[in-house]
């Protein structure tokens, strides 16, 4: 490979040879360092489509970073009252729990197929609880959430995980939308 100086005040020409060649393709295909670090990523899934689609999202970024993904989800407590019917809620809970597992197990296998590392957190409770501190437990760099945008009475009743997350949050979330423009390759 030859530099010479052209005409133009700060710009050479470079002249290569056949002998270069693998030198300038190993060139393309370099990528500019990031300055984000995305090491660990948290996703938390209900299994519905709108967390699919979080979980899309997140996997080129931790591809991309070299990083690892946790996905969460969260078996909502067995209240009841139940006066005439004996439950067993520690009972119910723990076979939420397992289905769970196996339900997250699948998914992994399903949209993963161990493009990236990923472990798994079920766990029982309030699910921005749970999810905040599984945030901090595993130190993520990012938390890639779904939000299925219920407005007006909906909102009010039923809250919303995401808003709460956002809030409170030890690291930046990254909020998908069910419905929005599409940025996701095909």
């Amino acid at each position: 490979m030859k530099a010479r100086p052209t005409n133009v005040p700060g710009e050479v020409l470079l002249e290569i040879d056949r002998r270069d060649e693998p030198l300038m393709e190993a060139a393309s295909h370099t990528q500019a360092a990031s300055p984000l670090k995305l090491k660990r990523i948290l996703v938390p899934i209900d299994f519905s489509d709108c967390s699919k689609k979080a979980l899309r999202y997140a996997l080129p970024l931790a591809k991309t970073h070299e990083g690892k993904i946790t996905l969460v989800y969260v078996v909502p407590p067995a209240y009841g009252a139940g006066e005439f019917i004996a439950v067993d809620y520690a009972q119910m809970e723990e076979d939420m729990r397992v289905a769970g597992q196996l339900d997250l197990d699948r998914l992994v296998e399903d949209e993963i197929h161990g493009k990236v590392p990923t472990d798994t957190i079920v766990s029982v409770g309030s699910p921005a609880h749970v999810i905040l501190d599984a945030a901090k437990k595993v130190q993520a760099d990012l938390i890639v959430i779904s939000t299925h945008g219920r407005t007006g009475l909906k909102h009010v009743f039923l809250g919303s995980v995401a808003e709460q997350v956002v809030q409170r949050a030890p690291c930046p979330v990254f909020v998908v939308r069910e419905n929005e423009h599409e940025i996701l390759a095909s």
